[in-house]
C-alpha cells in the first residue's frame, strides 16, 4: 500500500480529512491558526495538508479552493532539545502537498513570546533575516501563518 511519501497525488482527496481534525482545543485557552499554502508564484496549492503537533495535541487540515487551512489549538508548553536547552512555545507543523515526494517539516512560533523566540535554540540557526517565516502573526483574534513552498517569502524547512 502507497503512503503519501511514496505517491505523488492525488492521494488525499480519497483518505482525508477526518471529522474534527482540525480541531485539537477548545475553550476560551483555544488559539485559531490561519492561513494558506501558496506555491512559489503565490497561486494557492488546493491539494495539499497540514498537520500541527506538540505536547498532547494533533490536528490536521486538508487546504480548500484558496489554499486556505485553519487549526484550533492551545498554546504549547516551551520543551527542551535533546540536550535540555528549553525551546520556545512552538507547533511543529508537517505539509503534505502534490508534487512533494516527502512531506516538508517546518515550526509555527508565537509573535507574544519575543524574548523566548529569540533565546531559541533552533529560531536562533536560522537566517535572521528569514526568522519572521516562522513565526505567526496576530490579525484580530486569529494568528495567521501562511506557508510559502518556493520564491522570495519561502518558509523555512528543516531537514528530517
Amino acid at each position: 500500500m502507497p503512503t503519501p511519501s511514496q505517491t505523488v497525488g492525488p492521494f488525499f482527496g480519497f483518505a482525508l480529512p477526518f471529522p474534527g481534525d482540525a480541531g485539537a482545543a477548545a475553550g476560551d485557552e483555544a488559539l485559531r491558526i490561519e492561513g494558506q499554502l501558496l506555491d512559489g508564484e503565490g497561486a494557492p496549492v488546493v491539494d495539499g495538508v497540514l498537520e500541527v503537533w506538540q505536547d498532547d495535541q494533533f490536528a490536521r487540515c486538508r487546504t480548500d479552493a484558496e489554499g486556505a487551512y485553519h487549526f484550533t489549538v492551545h498554546k504549547p508548553s516551551p520543551t527542551p532539545e535533546s540536550d535540555g536547552i528549553p525551546t520556545a512555545s512552538h507547533l511543529n507543523v508537517f505539509v503534505f502537498a502534490r508534487g512533494l515526494l516527502r512531506h516538508l517539516v517546518t515550526r509555527i512560533y508565537f509573535p507574544d513570546e519575543e524574548a523566548a523566540n529569540a533565546a531559541d535554540p533552533v529560531l536562533s540557526r536560522v537566517d535572521p533575516g528569514r526568522r519572521a517565516t516562522l513565526v505567526a502573526r496576530r490579525d484580530g483574534a486569529v494568528l495567521r501563518f501562511d506557508v510559502h513552498l518556493q520564491g522570495a517569502d519561502e518558509t523555512v524547512f528543516f531537514a528530517h
